[in-house]
């Protein structure tokens, strides 16, 4: 007699419930995983996404209130995979910013519609609501089980399999004693936090990690739209922007709210100890004229206290042997990193929710086309190294420059050589007036920034160069009107008007 009875599903545990272990449950669930979240946290006390900002407890998550947007690379992901789930975000209150919103003054009377714009659309809100929905639409999919109040302490790993394999986690809850927990896989997703690290050396595999200083710090402050008001008009004056000593910008979200976030140097002590505080924060806004009137008492209400963030680093692991014939191979199996366990990103340029989204279904991907559980880790490790590091290894790059800037701001006397003055007026004289003039060239640099394609491929491309080699030859005379408006006052003034102490080199 013939057993028809069907196989079971393959299973996987998912260490933590945020964003990227979301994104991994639902792109496990797509290829036939039976999957379980293992969160530590409670579940959302909430029925909406006012009660989920006001309410919910995410200590799993320390930047849970912080400003937050899905850059276009996850829209589209949203729009063409889990449709559903993007119209519920939509119904909850999260906002589509368009291409056309992104777009300086000075393209406005120009700009024409094309179908290939709707690429390059964010969806942001606050980072609760962008959760609380996700997580409902995760729960009611039909192999997916999330499991709340439960604390992993460990890793079950068979050390006769070669590589040594993870089986599965040692777990408790408040009413249940420390126990085994078998998988087919477990997927690290618990954050910058995550404990793997420690837990693999107790088995005496060591992981590899890449680190560098972000070289910043966070303040971010919510609030929300009076009754009958709306968002202020746009301007010349960006509502985002880098003044050196201070970056700053607005992100519009649900339900008549918006957040502000300003991001100071470290090194900027006396700036960083005065943004602390709700009324030094609103007045350094007040000096800003994108962000003016935003906060005017007659259109916005706080909604927060200020919110700092702070011992930021970029960091890329992994759980690779990197052999003597230059091949790689698996230090351990059934065991993958996702979100910020596995590549954690200076949350300046947005991409934190982005690539753990990307990294999910890049696992996916693998576990589906792969087989042998040694082979795996490396062909994932392939694919991140495809899908992530030409913008991990920019964005080293340009906080590395963000930071010596930063250093070169708190020198009176400091004097920049031939290649920075060389290298500044290229930034200033050329990229900026050619974006600010030209809506193909537009198009083309907002494919990098919303990981789309490699972060410069739109410079390397010999008609986009030559045009902003051609803006770069031109007399500032004839392109006057191409610069952006001035930002905000000087590092001096805004200390001064603070009353912060500035830093000193």
């Amino acid at each position: 007699m013939i057993d028809i009875t069907p196989p079971e599903p393959p299973t996987a545990l998912v260490l933590g419930a945020g964003i990227a272990g979301l994104a991994s449950a639902l792109a496990l669930s797509r290829t036939g995983y039976s999957v379980t979240i293992l969160e530590r946290d409670a579940p959302p006390p909430a029925t909406s996404p006012d009660e989920a900002f006001e309410y919910w407890d995410r200590k799993g998550v320390t930047h849970v209130r912080h400003s937050h947007a899905f850059l276009a690379v996850l829209y589209q992901m949203l729009r063409d995979r889990y449709p559903d789930l993007l119209q519920q975000l939509i119904g909850a209150g999260c906002r589509e910013l368009k291409f056309a919103d992104a777009i300086p003054e000075t393209l406005h009377q120009d700009y024409v519609a094309e179908d290939a714009d709707l690429d390059l659309t964010i969806l942001t809100s606050r980072r609760t609501t962008l959760e609380f929905i996700i997580r409902d639409y995760v729960a009611t999919q039909p192999n997916v089980h999330i499991e709340t109040g439960t604390r992993v302490r460990g890793l079950v790993v068979d050390n006769q399999a070669t590589p040594p394999t993870v089986t599965g986690v040692m777990s408790e809850t408040d009413s249940q004693p420390l126990a085994a927990r078998g998988a087919d896989i477990v997927v690290d997703a618990s954050g910058r936090t995550s404990q793997i690290p420690t837990w693999l050396q107790a088995h005496g595999i060591h992981t590899d990690e890449e680190t560098a200083p972000c070289g910043i710090l966070y303040f971010t402050r919510h609030y929300r739209l009076n009754p009958g008001c709306a968002e202020p008009e746009r301007g010349s004056v960006p509502a985002a922007g880098d003044l050196g000593y201070l970056k700053y910008g607005v992100f519009p979200a649900d339900n008549g709210c918006f957040s502000i976030t300003l991001a100071v140097p470290e090194i900027e002590t006396g700036l960083r100890m005065a943004l602390v505080n709700p009324e030094t924060f609103d007045a350094a806004c007040s000096m800003l004229p994108g962000l003016v009137d935003w906060i005017s008492p007659e259109r916005a209400t706080p909604a927060s206290k200020v919110l700092g963030m702070g011992n930021l680093e970029s960091r890329w692991r992994n759980f690779l042997n990197h052999n003597a014939d230059g091949t790689k191979s698996a230090k351990v199996a059934g065991l993958f990193a996702v979100g910020d366990a596995a590549i954690r990103t200076n949350p300046l340029y947005g991409r934190g929710c982005s690539c753990a989204f990307v990294e999910a279904h890049a696992l996916a991907q693998t576990l589906q086309q792969v087989s042998d559980p040694a082979e795996q880790p490396v062909i994932y490790a392939q694919r991140l190294e495809t899908d992530i590091r030409p913008y991990y290894n920019n964005m080293q790059k340009q906080d590395l420059s963000s930071i010596r800037r930063a250093e070169h701001g708190l020198e009176p006397n400091y004097k920049p050589g031939f290649k920075s003055r060389l290298v500044s007026s290229f930034a200033d004289d050329a990229i900026t007036p050619a974006l600010r003039s030209s809506l193909p060239l537009m198009r083309e640099a907002m494919k990098g920034f919303h990981m789309l394609e490699a972060p410069n491929d739109w410079l390397l491309r010999p008609a986009n160069m030559l045009r902003i080699l051609a803006m770069w030859l031109r007399p500032r005379v004839t392109k006057a009107h191409l610069y952006p408006p001035k930002l905000g006052p000087d590092r001096v003034t805004m200390h001064a008007h603070l009353n912060a102490t500035p830093a000193t080199a």
